[in-house]
């Protein structure tokens, strides 16, 4: 039996900035690397925020923490996983910018969480909807921190037979791979053969 496919089910969303720099990357200041690792105050705030709100289960689930690796994303979350991201240079912007950016991505899970497997835009009405209720009213998809970039080419393009839905990637998929909505519809999310994703070289 081919292995089931879950990665659908990994939704990251990364606060990227307005407009990228071109190609840089700098290594992280050592003013930072105490950063480093998973943040306990970020993650309680979070859990407090969720338990508020009623959402035990993500309460449960989300932990925050820093990624060295981060370049011009300020953060990123992950579902239903419930992992934050954060930029570890954002500290030296301010405290400010951590609490905002850790909120936007909190609201990226909110938003899944209250929708289960449905499919939602990004930064629709019911993200929109979850930064209202985190405490960002009217919060910006996109940032415009001085945060450098890296630009990375994208050399794989998979696409699903069925519904068409596409996505490139900077690494090949090892193993099979297949669209989750399709799969979902059908098979309960596990894989299906009749969906399994079509590779295209870009290089």
């Amino acid at each position: 039996m081919p292995p089931v496919f879950r990665a659908a089910r990994q939704i990251e969303f990364a606060f990227l900035q307005e407009k990228q720099s071109e190609h840089v990357e700098p290594s992280v200041s050592e003013c930072c690397s105490h950063l480093m690792g998973m943040d306990t105050n970020l993650t309680e705030t979070c859990t407090k925020i969720l338990l508020e709100m009623g959402l035990d289960d993500l309460a449960k689930r989300v932990s925050v923490g820093w990624n060295r690796r981060m370049r011009s994303s300020a953060g990123r979350a992950t579902w239903p996983t419930a992992l934050i991201e954060l930029n570890p240079r954002l500290p030296d912007i301010s405290q400010e910018e951590v609490r905002r950016t850790m909120l936007h991505e909190l609201a990226h899970l909110v938003a899944y969480e209250r929708n289960g497997n449905r499919r939602i835009q990004a930064h629709g009405p019911e993200w929109q909807q979850a930064c209202a209720d985190v405490g960002i009213p009217g919060e910006k998809a996109t940032h415009r921190l001085e945060l450098p970039s890296r630009s990375i080419k994208r050399r794989w393009r998979y696409q699903c037979p069925s519904c068409g839905t596409s996505f490139d990637r900077v690494r090949r998929y090892k193993g099979r791979v297949a669209c989750y909505e399709c799969c979902s519809n059908v098979n309960g999310g596990d894989y299906h053969e009749s969906f399994r994703l079509m590779e295209l070289s870009l290089a």
